[in-house]
């Protein structure tokens, strides 16, 4: 999957006339995507319901940010934590995992997105687990955008399996830098997000690429993840156009 680097979006008829070309757009957005459960509980219907529109949201924004030259979206979609939630919730959430897999490889291939899996696998069944190795097999090669999902994931569980695979390494503390650190994330290889987006009016990161969020802008809308789409994305861009980035630089 490293081998092929991803290429800069080439101009799209599809991509927004309003959205800017070059160091306007963010090369990497990461989403966290929150409000499924309150978005169906405010329509009376089962958390599930939330679920399903929250993965046609997924499409809906997989497809936006390639039209507009985004090279890398990161979505964080199911949490370390998250396996706490009730057996039904999480054997539901398993399912549409496995659906989206089976059924969407045709179109990320079609739209030349590669897709990456990040997070603790050994907690997926086994035929989940084949089933993640495939999709990102079938992918390896597209160079267009790379889509990361984070499941079973936290950002402190990352950072201490990279610690301890300096430890297991044996690399002398001279050795040990935040390049070197960073090369055994899960995410080694791509660079940082440029934005965060948070849905659902939540303002907190919630254990999410701690390490990689150091210099991010963070953008929190109030619109629940089932509702969020071209508009949401173009707006979240919009805010982050208008900030300067200055990456610790302190200022008057």
């Amino acid at each position: 999957m490293r081998a092929n680097p991803v290429q800069p979006a080439a101009p799209d008829a599809d991509r927004p006339a309003d959205v800017k070309d070059g160091g306007g757009v963010p090369a990497h957005v990461a989403i966290i995507m929150d409000g499924n459960g309150r978005w169906a509980k405010a329509r009376g219907l089962p958390r599930t319901a939330g679920h399903k529109r929250g993965a046609d949201a997924v499409k809906r924004v997989v497809k936006c940010a390639g039209n507009m030259g985004i090279s890398y979206l990161t979505l964080f979609g199911f949490s370390s934590e998250n396996w706490s939630r009730p057996e039904t919730e999480v054997r539901d959430l398993m399912g549409l995992l496995r659906v989206y897999l089976e059924n969407e490889l045709a179109e990320l291939t079609e739209g030349g997105v590669r897709l990456a899996v990040i997070g603790d696998r050994t907690r997926f069944p086994a035929e989940t687990v084949k089933l993640i190795e495939g999709a990102e097999a079938r992918t390896a090669a597209n160079t267009k955008m790379q889509l990361t999902i984070a499941l079973s994931y936290g950002g402190r569980q990352e950072i201490v399996a990279a610690a301890k695979a300096i430890a297991a390494e044996g690399l002398p503390p001279e050795q040990i830098t935040e390049d070197s650190f960073a090369a055994r994330l899960f995410t080694a290889g791509t660079p940082d997000p440029d934005l965060l987006i948070r849905t659902s009016g939540e303002q907190r990161i919630s254990n999410f690429l701690l390490w990689q969020l150091a210099y991010s802008e963070l953008v929190f809308t109030e619109t629940l993840w089932p509702d969020f789409g071209q508009a949401e994305l173009e707006a979240a861009i919009a805010t982050y156009q208008s900030r300067e980035r200055r990456y610790g630089a302190v200022t008057s």
